[in-house]
């Protein structure tokens, strides 16, 4: 096929940002090329807030037709949790067409080399960030994330991670030089000559399982770590948000075709309700990388199946922040508050369990009982979300009706600190809406440890009471040690009690946030500079984004020629 984006063009345009997310990979310091201010988007191209409402609202009801071989059917039936259906539909592919077709384009991508990959992965990234405001209306009607949230997390952080993703890949393929000239002295003869060639080359297809609550923030590091090291990718979303992974699909086969390539390297895998397509295409022998968020249940299921590939899962963790003492408890209760409702829990960072001695703590007001500490956070949720549009605006809707059966059933665990409350969205009144639920539990009652050593997903948080800091330090390594964790958080202003968790964290590999009180929170991460899980508890088995995040989906290949 004929390039309409030739290599050259590519690297003179994209080799300067791969370049500064290569030294802000190093440095670990802040940068983003991706504008977080809605208003930042109108010029060069890229869609405004107007346009990119209109682009949204002209795909409802229509079809997305990639062009992809082996379609079969169509199928679709998402409705937005905001209460809207979308009315999409979507190809649904002959696999036995599809994979083959696929892995035809492989050996051109592979020869392609790193840098030509890397470029044309960063124009597909630079194409999505000229559509945002449209990805964002997108992410918002199939994950109920508030629209800001979905904007950001959705938008630039989802890009800024696919970004991140490339440039880890690139960096691990250039490790190894291209070329060698190997000389090996043999005394009085001649001495021993190779010339050598080492190729990076991909494991195969890889296939990415989209979640529902973070389509493209969870999907693009494994989309764009697996094509940025050669393999061809089958995107397989969840089947409550295909529409905002679709729109990314067709956007990459659309660079990959114009830079010359064979556009079937990415694809789309939807399936009719109740078809489960994920454990089928998990184990055929095609798939030898599997990027996969969502349930334990599942993501065990596909480490102990999934033989044939590499599989990188994120599951599901009990989030603990020790609450012992601090040196600002307003600014303690307000970040906390925020943490606990944004996005109504539905992150997989949200805090959950709340540890705090039964003797109360210290604070720079003065001692606060275990029973002031969690009225008070109780109150600051109720004061955050007081008013009824800035609470639609932190904690957009609840994803599907299995969270809001957690929530109610949550309030019959313990007592009730903070009960949920329904809250009217007027712009969608068909949006699920509800405040978190706070329940007080007693560390050491073994019917309580049944609820607090499960994730329940949601705004659902546990004030468990402790006996000590000692005996919450324990409790924080059981949990992350059992349970798995994607964040910890503590507050103390204790010396031995900060280390004490520090050394946890660094024994059970949980990612830790002490002391936050500002405009940080446990629950957000920043590419390029914070690890997103660790890999090495039961919440993750990878971490977004790290060496081993990418180096074991490519093998270099060695060439040995004589003379």
């Amino acid at each position: 096929m004929t390039a309409e984006l030739t290599a050259p063009e590519l690297i003179a345009k994209h080799r300067p940002t791969l370049d500064q997310a290569l030294e802000a990979i190093r440095t670990r310091a802040y940068w983003s090329p991706h504008p977080e201010h809605p208003k930042a988007y109108g010029e060069h191209g890229s869609l405004d807030a107007a346009a990119g409402k209109a682009a949204f609202d002209a795909l409802l009801g229509t079809r997305v037709d990639l062009g992809q071989p082996g379609t079969d059917d169509w199928t679709g039936g998402e409705v937005s949790p905001y209460g809207i259906e979308l009315g999409v539909t979507y190809p649904h592919a002959d696999v036995d067409t599809l994979l083959p077709a696929m892995r035809a384009g492989q050996r051109a991508w592979r020869d392609a080399g790193a840098e030509a990959r890397a470029v044309v992965c960063l124009e597909i990234l630079k194409r999505i960030s000229d559509r945002t405001h449209e990805f964002a209306h997108a992410v918002m009607h199939t994950s109920g994330q508030a629209f800001m949230m979905a904007f950001q997390a959705g938008g630039p952080h989802a890009q800024d991670r696919g970004l991140e993703a490339v440039a880890y890949a690139y960096a691990e393929q250039v490790r190894t030089p291209g070329t060698a000239e190997w000389t090996k002295p043999q005394g009085k003869r001649d001495p021993l000559a190779l010339t050598k060639t080492f190729t990076p080359v991909p494991r195969g297809i890889a296939l990415v399982i989209g979640c529902n609550t973070f389509p493209t923030w969870n999907g693009y590091p494994g989309l764009f770590a697996s094509l940025a090291t050669g393999n061809a990718v089958l995107v397989k979303p969840h089947p409550r948000a295909v529409l905002p992974l679709a729109l990314t699909v067709q956007v990459a086969r659309q660079v990959l075709a114009e830079a010359g390539f064979d556009p079937n390297l990415v694809a789309l895998a939807t399936e009719h309700p109740g078809e489960g397509i994920a454990k089928t295409l998990a184990t055929r022998p095609e798939i030898r990388i599997i990027d996969y968020t969502g349930s334990t249940a599942f993501g065990d299921w596909l480490e102990a199946n999934a033989r044939q590939a590499q599989v990188y899962t994120e599951k599901a963790g009990v989030n603990t922040v020790l609450v012992e003492s601090t040196g600002d408890y307003k600014g303690m209760l307000s970040n906390l508050a925020f943490s606990l409702s944004l996005y109504s829990g539905q992150m997989c960072t949200t805090p959950q369990n709340l540890l705090i001695p039964r003797d109360g703590i210290r604070t720079d007001e003065g001692p606060k009982t275990y029973d002031e500490v969690v009225a008070d956070i109780a109150r600051a949720v109720d004061g955050l979300l007081g008013d009824d549009a800035r609470a639609n605006a932190l904690l957009g809707a609840i994803v599907n009706p299995d969270v809001k059966a957690r929530l109610e059933a949550a309030a019959g665990l313990g007592e009730v600190a903070l009960a949920s409350r329904e809250i009217a969205n007027p712009e969608f009144p068909g949006a699920v809406v509800r405040t978190p639920v706070i329940v007080k539990l007693d560390g050491a009652k073994p019917d309580a440890e049944a609820a607090y050593m499960s994730e329940c997903f949601g705004p659902v948080s546990f004030a468990v009471a402790v006996d000590s800091a000692a005996d919450a330090v324990e409790l924080l390594r059981r949990t992350v040690r059992d349970k798995g964790a994607m964040t910890v958080g503590a507050y103390t202003v204790d010396a031995d009690v900060e280390r004490a968790v520090e050394e946890v964290c660094l024994e059970e590999a949980a990612q830790l946030s002490l002391n936050l009180v500002g405009g940080v929170y446990v629950n957000q991460t920043a590419a390029f500079s914070d690890f997103h899980g660790s890999g090495g508890n039961p919440a993750a088995n990878a971490a977004l984004c790290d060496g081993a995040f990418v180096a074991n989906r490519f093998r270099v290949i060695e060439v040995r020629r004589e003379g």
